[in-house]
């Protein structure tokens, strides 16, 4: 671990991880989309002192039962909190299993311009053959070849952010040159199902290079910064922590804490009578404020960090900013974000060098 502190990260999409969240939401469900709730939940979150916001995302369109949740597209979602947001780092969880990478690799670099450098990306699959459809492209069928995908795109996405160098850029009034062409490089990547040529179409990201997370067993670790680790006990989050291969982990924890109109016990169980909370293989915390902050201290030199997954964001969001976070930070088991500074500064990851510059070094060196 690179530390005793841990960073936090909390997921905000939609009203809560319960499926049926928004029936004890505090606002109206025609209110969910309004750009006034995104910015009010960032802002809340940011003054708690969250490191990283992440937002889910997929492509297929809500289901016909009774309890259906639209959603607009995570990207766009995460350029709107990053434009009024200063601080906290935002992480659009973005399926790469059918998406073009480039469009990927384009829309990540201009939302880490967009932060000024405070983006991420999670990496997830789309598990449904109905999403095949939505893309119109052939069905990527079973684990091994989501995996593959999976790997290939983010390796093509990696590429392309480093297919511009860092002052490829010149802006020369005197001759007229806005472009170093020499400083732009072809990918020329060929994989299993495409080619991408390359280079990108946006500048290199302020950070170099995103900070992107995902789940080892679905991306290898070598691409990732951040492994998103999963385990129903703190045994299993420690081995999968241990073997995770990655720069950073972090744990996943489902969160569902008593508030001051009933227990968080009361509060699943208002919500199972309508639909059950599905078992993801998440540690889980039901309780208290000051049981969440034990286990979250019991976490602290296993993992480098969190993400919580709130039931309901209206109710739990209040209780982890007044009673958990502030222990936390008082005793010095998380850190607060600072101001003016990246998100891989936040993780203590450091700026990675431009591949195609460092190997013109290397080259120039022999």
């Amino acid at each position: 671990m690179s530390g005793s502190a841990l960073r936090l990260a909390l997921e905000i999409d939609g009203d809560g991880a319960h499926p049926v969240a928004w029936r004890r939401t505090a606002h109206s469900p025609d209110h969910l989309l309004s750009p006034r709730r995104v910015a009010r939940v960032a802002a809340d979150a940011e003054n708690a002192g969250f490191t990283l916001l992440t937002l889910e995302d997929g492509a297929l369109p809500p289901g016909t039962g009774p309890d259906v949740v639209g959603r607009i597209g995570a990207v766009e979602r995460a350029a709107f909190i990053a434009a009024s947001t200063s601080v906290v780092g935002v992480a659009p969880v973005v399926p790469i299993t059918y998406a073009e990478p480039f469009h990927v690799s384009s829309q990540l670099a201009s939302l880490d311009h967009i932060s000024v450098g405070r983006a991420g990306w999670v990496v997830s699959e789309e598990t449904r053959a109905e999403a095949a459809s939505v893309w119109g492209r052939p069905l990527v069928d079973g684990a091994a070849a989501r995996a593959r995908e999976s790997r290939d795109g983010v390796e093509v996405v990696r590429a392309l952010w480093d297919s511009w160098e860092d002052d490829a850029v010149i802006r020369s009034v005197a001759t007229s040159r806005y472009l170093d062409r020499e400083r732009l490089h072809y990918v020329d990547f060929s994989g299993d199902t495409y080619t991408v040529k390359g280079p990108a179409i946006v500048p290199r990201p302020p950070q170099g290079q995103l900070v992107v997370l995902g789940h080892p067993d679905r991306v290898p670790a070598g691409q990732l910064d951040v492994a998103l680790v999963e385990g129903r006990d703190l045994a299993a989050v420690t081995s999968g922590a241990a073997t995770a291969g990655t720069p950073l982990a972090f744990a996943e924890i489902e969160v569902a804490l008593d508030t001051a109109h009933a227990t968080a016990e009361e509060r699943v169980a208002d919500l199972e009578r309508h639909a059950p909370w599905p078992d993801r293989g998440r540690l889980r915390h039901i309780g208290s404020a000051a049981g969440l902050a034990l286990l979250l201290g019991e976490l602290r030199g296993v993992v480098d960090g969190v993400r919580l997954h709130p039931l309901v964001l209206d109710e739990d969001l209040p209780e982890l900013s007044r009673l958990v976070l502030p222990h936390l930070f008082e005793r010095r088991h998380a850190l607060r974000p600072l101001p003016a500074a990246t998100l891989r500064t936040h993780l203590g990851l450091d700026r990675p060098a431009n591949r195609y510059a460092a190997a013109a070094v290397q080259e120039e060196a022999r």
